[in-house]
């Protein structure tokens, strides 16, 4: 069966087509990156202290019956806990004073029995002044972010099993009407359990919506496009929407008008069905010649090329072969099918995990960075950026393999080395935290396309989802990750830079995919691993290999 980048090599690269598909898929992926990293924002702690009732009170004790505590060598309010309000009304009514006549450590302290009261400096109101995810709930406001990367891991489950079913077009539509729904829904929540449910669904749209549209691209895209697609175009859409976020946050700083401001472009894109066209690759796996040939002839007229009389020539006679309807069908099970997929899909799922662990923990972590939370979240997203381009260029001219490893090495040596820093220095610390981002997002891309082009078609959405899904498992740990803060402040770097030496070796046992073209099959894969483990062999030991893919 002749190759389908060969095939369809009369179209050329950049054409008309290939430009509309490109940047329209690009733009698509905007709304994605201001939705994700929104709970930076929404679920954020405004500075607070206990709620004081109208009580008559003099002014001295009204200054002192938030105690005071020490809290990383500087002196702050208590956030949940005041001095009992009765013993102070009673020794204000006596006259005595505080610090003179009354010693404040023998006083007894209580709860925030009445509430809070939430600073407004930053914030108008979050989820957490919303729903009082203070003190003995906070560990509500961690799990939030947590409960929107367990509906991104089942999503990238599911949206690969039902792309390679039905189509990477339908689902990304449906799925991108799934988020932008359920993001609107959320601003009418009446409680955390059902801001939280809402939240999962969103989460589950928006990882689907995302590799729907990575392998939709990465398939009609060939060559040199296709690398600069899979490797800096759709990043850099997530990056543009992950930057406009502090924008949005700033001028609007109510939780609810937030999440109106993220979630309504996307509507925006719903027109577009009628300009995105269904993956001819994708079409071909399931026997539907005509209709890709239908799509490419149309791409011709676009970019005013003359096509072949029969485009897909080997495909229909492969069809009228068999002479059956039937086609085989694949499901997570398939990666499992031989050796080679095994240890493939292990490997893989490893360095997916650590690097979705290492982003979603730094980008997580933007509010301690600097006092303006606006401004670290723009700087996290900004370093996202030049990552793209390097991930780009090392995907066009480096080995897939090597790149790989280097870029984990950049990442995990520069979170180690943060605990060396002087504390005298903080901008050191700050800088070499965003080189360990900057290694771990250029990863992050350089992971999408390698895997793309690793698996065949007939499995790649599926493939792609199940990392997607195993490295989630990653990015719902990585918000209590960063709670390990709190008994050792460098914990989480360690943690994260011992990670990624460990995914760095296992790195090294991947195959190489550097300049071949996608498989359409398994056993065209199979076949290619053979070959090339047969050249290696026979190179280095002078005997032939005929062991099972």
């Amino acid at each position: 069966m002749q190759d389908y980048d060969e095939t369809t090599a009369f179209l050329g690269q950049w054409g008309r087509f290939q430009q509309v598909v490109f940047f329209v898929l690009v733009a698509s992926n905007i709304p994605n990156g201001s939705g994700v990293f929104s709970v930076v924002f929404i679920a954020d702690i405004p500075r607070h202290h206990c709620l004081l009732p109208d009580v008559n009170i003099t002014e001295d004790w009204l200054h002192v019956i938030i105690p005071v505590e020490v809290i990383d060598g500087e002196e702050k309010r208590s956030s949940c806990s005041r001095y009992r309000l009765d013993v102070v009304r009673n020794l204000s009514a006596q006259g005595f004073l505080p610090g003179r006549d009354v010693n404040l450590t023998e006083l007894q302290q209580e709860g925030c029995v009445d509430g809070w009261s939430y600073s407004k400096d930053i914030y108008q109101s979050t989820i957490v002044s919303e729903f009082d995810l203070v003190c003995s709930e906070q560990w509500k406001q961690t799990f939030t972010s947590t409960v929107f990367f367990l509906g991104v891991l089942v999503g990238s489950l599911i949206s690969g099993q039902l792309s390679d079913r039905f189509g990477r077009k339908p689902v990304f539509f449906a799925t991108l009407v799934v988020q932008t729904v359920f993001a609107f829904v959320q601003i009418f929540s009446s409680s955390w359990a059902v801001f939280c449910v809402l939240l999962f669904v969103v989460g589950l749209g928006q990882i689907s919506n995302y590799v729907s549209s990575f392998v939709l691209g990465s398939e009609i895209l060939t060559g040199h496009v296709r690398v600069l697609y899979s490797s800096m175009g759709v990043c850099l859409g997530f990056a543009v929407g992950y930057m406009t976020l502090p924008l949005l946050a700033f001028y609007f700083r109510d939780w609810k008008s937030l999440l109106l401001a993220v979630s309504l472009p996307g509507l925006v894109y719903l027109p577009l069905w009628w300009v995105i066209p269904e993956s001819p690759r994708w079409l071909l796996t399931q026997g539907r010649v005509e209709e890709a040939e239908s799509i490419v002839r149309k791409a011709a007229k676009w970019n005013k090329v003359q096509a072949p009389q029969v485009i897909f020539k080997d495909y229909s006679a492969h069809v009228d072969e068999k002479k059956t309807p039937s086609i085989e069908r694949h499901s997570v099970f398939s990666l499992l099918r031989t050796k080679t997929l095994r240890s493939l899909t292990l490997i893989l799922c490893l360095v997916w995990f650590t690097l979705s662990t290492g982003y979603y923990a730094l980008s997580l972590n933007t509010s301690r960075l600097h006092a303006n939370p606006y401004l670290s979240c723009f700087i996290s997203a900004a370093i996202e950026v030049p990552a793209y381009i390097t991930s780009w260029l090392a995907l066009r001219y480096i080995p897939r393999r090597v790149s790989t490893i280097c870029v984990l090495l950049t990442g995990g040596v520069s979170l180690f080395f943060i605990q060396l820093v002087p504390q005298s220095i903080p901008s050191l610390s700050v800088a070499l935290e965003m080189l360990g981002k900057f290694g771990i997002t250029s990863g992050t891309s350089l992971m999408y396309a390698y895997t793309a082009e690793l698996y065949p078609t007939v499995i790649r959405n599926t493939a792609t989802g199940a990392c997607c899904m195993v490295s989630r498992v990653g990015s719902c740990i990585a918000p209590f990750l960063l709670e390990l803060s709190t008994f050792s402040k460098f914990l989480p770097y360690i943690i994260l830079g011992t990670m990624s030496a460990v995914s760095a070796a296992a790195a090294l046992f991947l195959p190489e995919s550097f300049g071949r073209p996608y498989p359409q099959t398994i056993e065209e894969m199979c076949q290619g691993r053979r070959q090339i483990r047969t050249v290696f062999l026979r190179s280095h030991l002078k005997a032939p290999s005929c062991s099972p893919c």
